[in-house]
Parts: structure tokens; sequence; C-alpha cells
């Protein structure tokens, strides 16, 4: 399960907030560490110094909850925090939006576009405007029928049923797509689920959002506000490295809550 120990890449700024506010929701809830990171560039003393004033502002934030500091050197932000990650043992980088994104979407910027097509941990992104909750209700799995997919029904459930919440599985039909075929593959995922957690199948919700694209498909089924939205990286990712499609960055943008998106091969 995601979460047991979270690094959170950290600035100060309404992002940086945000994706504290989600790790720490996150570590809550699985009482996983947390590290908090901030990256600056090489070989500029004074950025060095603003990256440990960055940390004492998170500690202030985290109140007395327990936590590691880390400052890192390095020429991209996204770089650094991968490298942080990897070092610290690390199983998911939590980061907020750009600035200047819509307020409840995720705006992804040059650190975003990094991990999301290279990272070796699975990825979660904060909407702009995210505030902090412990009361996660539901893990939605963006599904289609492929094995990265299956892989990320089966860590969902095994993650809903750790922490005691709804699971469902949604697949988007767009367009002219055979709605049919989507909800047989559905029930084959709902399979799936209760086969790898457990999980009876009337405790897994299946859902066919239907649209003229990819958001209107999204926006047509109900979402909480403390839901989470799981996302499989694509057929293209390299084996145990976030990649993510065409489809999926879509889905990432219109999303109205929190987006992890997993690995290939994530166990």
């Amino acid at each position: 399960m995601i979460g047991e120990h979270v690094l959170v890449g950290f600035a100060p700024d309404a992002g940086g907030r945000e994706a504290l506010a989600l790790a720490r929701a996150v570590v809550a809830r699985t009482g996983g560490r947390l590290t908090v990171a901030a990256v600056h560039p090489p070989d500029r003393p004074a950025a060095a110094g603003e990256a440990q004033a960055s940390l004492r502002q998170a500690a202030a934030l985290l109140d007395d909850q327990p936590a590691e500091f880390a400052a890192h050197e390095s020429r991209g932000v996204g770089r650094g925090l991968s490298v942080l990650a990897s070092r610290a043992g690390a199983d998911l980088i939590v980061i907020g939006s750009r600035a200047g994104g819509a307020r409840g979407r995720i705006a992804i910027g040059s650190t975003g576009d990094h991990l999301l097509h290279s990272a070796t941990e699975a990825v979660m992104l904060a909407p702009a405007g995210y505030e902090r909750r412990e009361d996660l209700d539901r893990i939605t799995v963006a599904y289609v029928r492929r094995p990265q997919c299956d892989e990320a029904v089966q860590r969902a459930a095994q993650a809903a049923a750790a922490l005691g919440v709804a699971l469902r599985l949604l697949t988007l039909a767009v367009g002219d797509d055979q709605t049919e075929r989507l909800r047989d593959d559905l029930a084959l995922a709902v399979r799936l689920a209760h086969d790898s957690a457990a999980l009876d199948a009337e405790a897994v919700e299946t859902e066919l959002g239907e649209g003229d694209d990819i958001e209107d498909a999204l926006h047509s089924v109900d979402w909480s506000g403390t839901e989470l939205l799981v996302c499989a990286s694509s057929e293209d990712a390299a084996a145990h490295r976030v990649f993510l499609g065409e489809n999926a960055l879509k889905m990432l943008r219109a999303a109205p809550c929190p987006v992890a998106v997993l690995p290939r091969g994530y166990t």
C-alpha cells in the first residue's frame, strides 16, 4: 500500500502548502513516515539558505507532527525529488499544482511533468486550493482492460480494505465507445478486486462515465469531497517507472480531487 513513507516537495507558496496538507492527510490515514524536501539549484549559497528557510516554514506548519526534513541540490526539482525519494526509501512523492491553475484542478508544471514521465515511485498531486482532510471515504480507479490497470485495481483494492474505505472502478466511454463491452470489462475487474483483497463484490462500486470527451465523461459521475483518483501508468512506461499516457493526463487535469499515478509493475 502506498503511503508507508511519503516524501513531499515543499516550497513557500500555495502549491507547496497544498502538497504538505495532502501529504499529512495521507500519513494520517496510513500511519506512514513523512519526509519534507526542498530542492535548490547547485552552486548558489543563497538558494541553499532559502531551502533551509522553506523547511523551517514547513516545520512550523506541521506543528508537532513528526517528520524528517531534507534539502537537496539539483538542477531540476523533479529530478531532485526522485533522487531523494530513492535514497530515503519513500514509496510516494507528493507535489502541488503549479501557480496559476484553476482552483480545484491540477495544473502540471515542470516538476510534475518530470515526475509523471520518469519517477520510480508513485506520484500524487494536490489540486489548487486543496485543504487538509483526513476523512478519505473512497478510492476511485480509472480502469480500462489492460495489465497496468489490473495492477492498479489490485493495489487499490488492498489499500481500500486496509483503510476501510469504499472502492470504485470507473471507466469512461467517450464518443462511440461500445458501452456493453466496457461494462463487461468492469465486471471482470470487480472479480479481480475481490480476489486480491477479499472484498465482497457488493463492496466494490462500478461506474461508466459517458461524454463527448474525457472531461465530459469524467464529470458525468459524482465525486465526493474526500476522494482519491488512482491512475495506472501507460503501457509505454519502462518497468517500475511512471509514464502517464495522453488520456490519463487529460483525466488528471480534469479531476476534481487528488490524483495518484502508479509506476508500471508497482508492488
